[in-house]
């Protein structure tokens, strides 16, 4: 007879990035959870690059941090070497990105797991969903051990069915030669869970010993280094820090490539899965762009404790020979051993458009799922949806309504709107071009963003709401005080404006006036500013980008009131769209298959037009006019 284990509320299959957060989230809000790992020792594993962060997926980590996760703090105690990209251009396209030491992160994160009140962890297969009359009821482990829960999130990640592949080598496991998940989706499948075939890959690691970095850029770290969470103190973050290099392909490196494609198992058909088009493997980007004689290399530390370096930029699935030949050609890494083989991954994964902006499957009630299983890449992207999906997961348990980030509201929230709003093909990689409302969706104010909903959740304390209420303060104060001071068109202020490359003034003008201008800054305005107070680096950061972008800033919140309009028009979810004469045939049946809840979200599914928005619209409120007449008679 099997033994029942009832005394968890909730399980979490996978301890990956997203794992880790759901679980976390989970625990904290109450929840007694149970999380799954194939191995222990893969708890917040990196399969791929050595770092957290990077162009738009800084901001994912911000807001994680914001909502209450754990993934800028955690990367905060590991990292050894942090930068912050794009800081020539403007404030919306600012993001942090910090090179990790992969055991040290690993080694953290199962830390605060282990230490997690409510929280177990559990080296387990998990091989079947148990579920009635389309609810979660539980789990089934590969012994036959079975766990009665209200709640199940799936974090998956890469394992489901997974395969390597290495030239003619095919392995089926995981990433680092870890076991597979070769049961779960058949499973899954049965629930009611539609499955599709992806593909992703990973570069060789190289010994460091065997590299020429003399014939290489070095990259550095920036000083001061900026924490990515809001709760870091600056000061326990500014260390020394390890380069990375930058080097390039050339001719030969794609000359040996060209003339190895019939062994590449992707461009011999043996690759079913669909590879991420932002992320190409090298071969993929010669064949592609035969017009680049070049291409750039990243070569970046997997930590202070190996001699192991990540080559970033030179994915591949080439046999091994190949690969030596190919990494051998690169400027400095004529002589580079390989320690780790570069190979392409194929896994089961879920169609996105399955699930509900909570990330519940609509058609399983009680399991949610996050992550790379969603369709999505990258460390940051499962992390975020890993956070709401278990934020969700304890709001479902409890009765509670679930937190919705919209796209106006947060990265995370167009992540999560794009995978379940429009059909994938690839897997979904976040980028700032995807943002509508990038200058108000800025890595720097997260925490104004989205810190006070991580307190209605509960994962945020009293003390860091506070924190936040008196960083506002001090903002606006600031802000007001600098517009109550004007200085006039002396000789003394025009020796100063043209001392500092401004022009002089015309007229008397507010200090805030003064630092809208391009050149001048509320630091630079110091010396016309004697009774400014002392403020802390991230008040004064949020004060220059108030000021210099104000008109812009007020643009994009009159279309975040036009955004909201749409949003809130809600749609019944009994609706019939074949029902409604003059929306088009593929719009109604794309509107039956995604079953949109609001306007806003029917207008970005791919195939519906501006007019089928128009007359849904039409039809919706005619209907709700027909309502109120009823109701009134």
């Amino acid at each position: 007879m099997k033994t029942l284990i009832r005394d968890y509320e909730s399980a979490v299959i996978g301890a990956g990035h997203a794992g880790c957060e759901a679980g976390l989230a989970l625990a904290r809000l109450g929840i007694k959870t149970i999380v799954f790992t194939v191995s222990i020792n893969s708890v917040a594993m990196m399969p791929c690059n050595p770092n957290i962060g990077g162009s738009s997926k800084g901001h994912l980590v911000r807001e994680i941090d914001a909502l209450g996760g754990e993934m800028g703090k955690n990367i905060d105690k590991t990292f050894i070497q942090s930068k912050m990209l794009n800081s020539s251009k403007g404030p919306a396209v600012h993001s942090l990105r910090a090179q990790a030491d992969k055991e040290d992160y690993s080694r953290s994160m199962r830390q605060v797991l282990e230490g997690q009140d409510n929280l177990t962890l559990k080296q387990a297969e998990i091989t079947e969903l148990l579920t009635e009359n389309g609810e979660v009821k539980g789990v089934k482990t590969l012994t036959g051990m079975v766990y009665i829960t209200k709640a199940v999130v799936l974090c998956t990640g890469v394992y489901l069915k997974a395969r390597c592949l290495c030239g003619e080598a095919i392995t089926n496991t995981g990433p680092n030669g870890l076991k597979a998940a070769n049961s779960l989706s058949d499973s899954l499948i049965k629930a009611g869970v539609e499955i599709h075939r992806y593909k992703t890959g990973t570069p060789a690691r190289l010994d460091g010993r065997t590299i020429d970095f003399s014939k290489m850029a070095p990259q550095y770290g920036d000083v001061p280094v900026v924490p990515f969470s809001f709760s870091t103190d600056p000061s326990t973050v500014q260390k020394e820090q390890v380069p990375c290099f930058l080097t390039y392909t050339n001719e030969t490196t794609h000359e040996i490539i060209r003339g190895s494609l019939d062994r590449s198992p992707l461009f011999a058909g043996v690759i079913e899965g669909t590879g991420p088009r932002y992320c190409p493997s090298i071969e993929d980007k010669v064949v592609k762009f035969p017009d680049k004689n070049r291409h750039q290399v990243f070569l970046e530390p997997e930590g202070i404790h190996t001699n192991e370096w990540y080559v970033d930029g030179m994915s591949s699935s080439m046999p091994e020979d190949v690969q030596l030949r190919m990494y051998r050609s690169v400027p400095g890494l004529e002589n580079a051993d390989i320690v780790r083989n570069a190979y392409a991954i194929e896994y089961d994964c879920f169609k996105g458009i399955q699930l509900k902006h909570s990330l519940e499957f609509k058609n399983v009630k009680g399991l949610f799922s996050g992550g790379q299983s969603n369709g999505s890449s990258g460390y940051e992207e499962a992390a975020a949806q890993g956070l709401i999906a278990g934020i969700n997961a304890a709001m479902f348990i409890k009765g509670r309504e679930p937190l919705i980030i919209d796209r106006s509201e947060g990265y995370i929230g167009v992540l999560i709107d794009d995978l379940v709003t429009k059909e994938g093909f690839e897997p979904y990689r976040m980028m700032t071009s995807r943002a509508e409302y990038r200058l108000l969706l800025r890595q720097d104010n997260a925490d104004r963003r989205l810190r006070r909903k991580g307190y209605e959740a509960g994962l945020i304390s009293d003390s860091e709401l506070q924190a936040l209420n008196e960083k506002e303060k001090l903002i606006f104060s600031e802000i007001e005080r600098l517009k109550g001071i004007t200085v006039g068109a002396s000789a003394s202020i025009s020796e100063f404006l043209l001392s500092v490359g401004s022009t002089p003034l015309v007229t008397g003008a507010s200090l805030e006036e003064i630092i809208r201008r391009p050149e001048l800054s509320y630091e630079k305005i110091a010396p016309i500013d004697p009774d400014r107070p002392e403020l802390p680096p991230d008040i004064i950061e949020q004060i220059n980008i108030e000021i210099k972008y104000k008109g812009y800033l007020e643009r994009e919140l009159r279309q975040v009131e036009q955004f909201k309009k749409l949003e809130k028009k809600r749609i019944p979810t009994d609706i019939d769209f074949t029902r409604i004469h003059g929306i088009r045939l593929e719009a109604q049946q794309k509107l039956n298959k995604f079953r949109p809840e609001n306007i806003g979200q029917a207008s970005r599914i791919q195939g519906i037009s501006p007019a089928d928005i128009q007359i849904l619209s039409i039809y919706l409120d005619a209907k709700d006019k027909s309502r109120f007449e009823e109701s009134h008679t």
